[in-house]
């Protein structure tokens, strides 16, 4: 079931979304050689806790066992961080956070660079990330998911990549994964019709090579079958009367009930996911 927001439940996402977007910004700067993900995880865990009554929503979610996820190379989501996995010169590194607070959750990733990455890797991050803002961009009132499913699905294969097809966006609310499921691949036309206060967790997962993933024996971190790499973006986004309007993005204060920033007016800086 579909469930449509009201101002005042978007707004809760909002602060929440702000937050993300804080943490985030952290644990970017803190990408680096030598670093371990594990250090990513108590950093992140640090960093949600300090806001009054915010918990990460991952941690213990159907028993995940870490408070954001961290995805290196050719990982392309659910990535468990670990004390031995320490960051490379050259890798690149998915960073999932998810907030929850005063009953509601946000969600978001990017894929960072740790330290100089070569041409491909570069290239792959940036149109992973344009794939996210080109999604966004045809949400509207009316239009149907399609839509938005191809236009990413478009840009990737453009650019010689794959989108993964066995992990999907997802609706976000007073649950983590809600209705509807948001594909990153399909055909224009076709699809559930959006409407005013959905609320959606796009986020394009695009590989260098095949589109094929697996699942390792921890469970949880997928990549890719030919170990080719992968890179992830994603927003919290709701769509509005006029378009859409991202909710993880910065703002002033974090506890405030300001709206986010408009897909239009976001410049790129990337079963569910």
């Amino acid at each position: 079931m579909i469930v449509v927001k009201t101002a005042m439940e978007i707004g809760r996402i909002r602060e929440n979304g702000a937050l993300v977007a804080e943490v985030l910004d952290r644990l970017g700067e803190a990408v680096q050689p030598g670093v371990t993900t594990a250090d990513l995880d108590r950093m992140g865990e640090e960093a949600i806790r300090a806001f009054p009554g915010a918990t990460p929503s991952f941690k213990g979610y159907n028993g995940y066992p870490a408070s954001i996820c961290t995805s290196v190379n050719d990982e392309v989501v659910h990535g468990i961080p670990s004390p031995r996995r320490r960051l490379e010169q050259g890798d690149i590194v998915s960073v999932d956070v998810g907030v929850h607070r005063n009953g509601w959750h946000a969600d978001s990733a990017r894929t960072f660079p740790v330290g100089e990455i070569a041409g491909e890797s570069r290239r792959l991050l940036e149109v992973t990330e344009e794939c996210l803002y080109r999604g966004i961009a045809e949400i509207a009132p009316g239009r149907p998911l399609g839509d938005l499913s191809a236009a990413i699905q478009e840009h990737a294969e453009a650019a010689g990549f794959s989108v993964v097809r066995e992990l999907v966006g997802h609706g976000i609310g007073r649950h983590l994964h809600e209705d509807p499921q948001v594909p990153n691949y399909g055909t224009r036309g076709t699809g559930l019709r959006l409407r005013a206060g959905m609320v959606l967790a796009v986020e394009p997962m695009v590989n260098a090579g095949t589109a094929t993933v697996e699942t390792l024996e921890d469970d949880w971190t997928i990549r890719t079958v030919d170990g080719s790499r992968s890179a992830h973006f994603e927003h919290t986004v709701t769509v509005t009367l006029e378009g859409s309007r991202i909710l993880t993005s910065a703002m002033e204060p974090v506890t405030g009930a300001r709206e986010g920033q408009g897909a239009r007016e976001a410049a790129p800086s990337a079963a569910r996911a």
